[in-house]
């Protein structure tokens, strides 16, 4: 009960129309998500504190920054390796890991199966949806 107050507290102190407008306007796009992005970047895009960002991103969306772009990445690399003629080593590179090993061991923490299993169309394949912001203001009265 203390922790559903405290974060209802939170949202009021961090959700003002200036944080909400800026991240409606740069949510991170999916066509990112294959580059090199950090939630200092965003930040800096959004002309806020990369502290205040994180901080008001990770109140309203339940996942920090990263969190949110690993998963997204993780979600595609599963759609790539299930649907296309896609390798597990250029999914592995391609959403920003740097060897297959690394890959593997997130993709299989993440999905609940290993990548060969997903390209062999074994099991079933979590989906991380992207985020969706929908912002209304209403005036009291």
């Amino acid at each position: 009960m203390k922790l559903d107050y405290l974060r209802v507290r939170l949202r009021e102190h961090f959700v003002n129309p200036q944080l909400l407008k800026q991240l409606a306007v740069y949510k991170i796009k999916e066509e990112h998500l294959t580059d090199d992005i950090t939630a200092e970047q965003v930040a800096q895009k959004v002309n806020i504190s990369p502290l205040y960002f994180q901080k008001g991103f990770s109140i309203l969306c339940d996942n920090s920054v990263s969190e949110y772009i690993r998963n997204r990445r993780l979600s595609l690399a599963g759609r790539d390796l299930r649907t296309g003629d896609c390798k597990v080593i250029d999914a592995a590179l391609k959403y920003g890991y740097d060897s297959p090993d690394s890959f593997t061991k997130a993709f299989t923490r993440f999905h609940g199966i290993t990548p060969i299993q997903a390209k062999l169309g074994e099991g079933e394949l979590k989906e991380f949806l992207p985020l969706k912001l929908h912002v209304s203001m209403k005036g009291v009265g």
